[in-house]
């Protein structure tokens, strides 16, 4: 479904850097794998998307960005630039999850309607989510989003009962633990996409739907989602009798 808005979005979460512009349902995108060039790449890449456009950060009606999770440099770097980007121009700003991306990504590319989303977390873990496709053949997210060893990945069992059917895993995961997860999930899994990274194609579609639902927020509000450090919090909010949840939308 088409919509009404001009979007820009932008990811600097994983190895992939990207920005992609929306206008009234018209992606175009730059997109490049290069690990630590981000900083120098991403501004090039907006600027290249507008002028193309023959458009100012003016006459958009909101930003978008991968909100998390990911490498924690890389998720600052697309946090700040779209805060300063949204404060400068007053614009709203949309966070998208990294997760929701590669879930999306898989739909769009290969008509998967269930997915494992994961991304490679460093030092044994992976952030994961089980994502289901919705009657706007949209990616949303079923149950929380994780951060756990390979090990202890669990496929949301409603989904499965729901729909009768295998799952599919996408994202660097399942490159990094291809072993570990095939030996824990490979009989419930029809495919693997192990070479799939958040991209700006599927966050700005993403975005134009939570667009249309005015789910938006202002720029001080535009914060990132590194899911380690949240479990970490949850855990000492435990000991002290105050558990909270880990799950994050979008």
């Amino acid at each position: 479904m088409k919509i009404a808005a001009k979007i820009l979005a932008i990811d600097t979460a994983t190895e992939a850097c990207s920005a992609a512009l929306y206008i009234d349902g018209i992606i175009t995108e730059k997109y490049q794998l290069a690990p630590r060039e981000h900083t120098q790449l991403i501004l090039k890449m907006i600027e290249s998307l507008l002028t193309d456009a023959q458009l100012k950060i003016s006459n958009l009606d909101a930003l978008a960005f991968g909100r998390g999770p990911g490498s924690f440099t890389g998720v600052r770097i697309s946090t700040g630039i779209i805060q300063g980007l949204a404060f400068a121009s007053d614009l709203p700003v949309i966070p998208i999850s990294t997760l929701a991306s590669i879930a999306q990504l898989a739909h769009d590319q290969h008509q998967q309607k269930q997915v494992l989303a994961g991304i490679d977390a460093r030092m044994g873990e992976m952030y994961w989510g089980c994502y289901q496709l919705n009657e706007n053949n949209l990616m949303v997210l079923s149950g929380e989003e994780s951060v756990s060893s390979p090990q202890l990945v669990v496929l949301d069992e409603n989904i499965s009962a729901q729909l009768s059917a295998r799952w599919c895993g996408a994202g660097s995961a399942w490159e990094s633990y291809a072993e570990l997860l095939d030996e824990h999930l490979g009989h419930q899994m029809t495919q693997i996409y192990k070479d799939y990274f958040p991209r700006s194609t599927t966050i700005v579609k993403l975005a134009a739907d939570a667009f249309q639902r005015g789910e938006m927020v202002v720029a001080a509000q535009a914060q990132p989602v590194y899911l380690r450090n949240d479990v970490a919090k949850k855990k000492k909010d435990q000991k002290k009798g105050k558990p909270e949840r880990v799950s994050q939308r979008g």
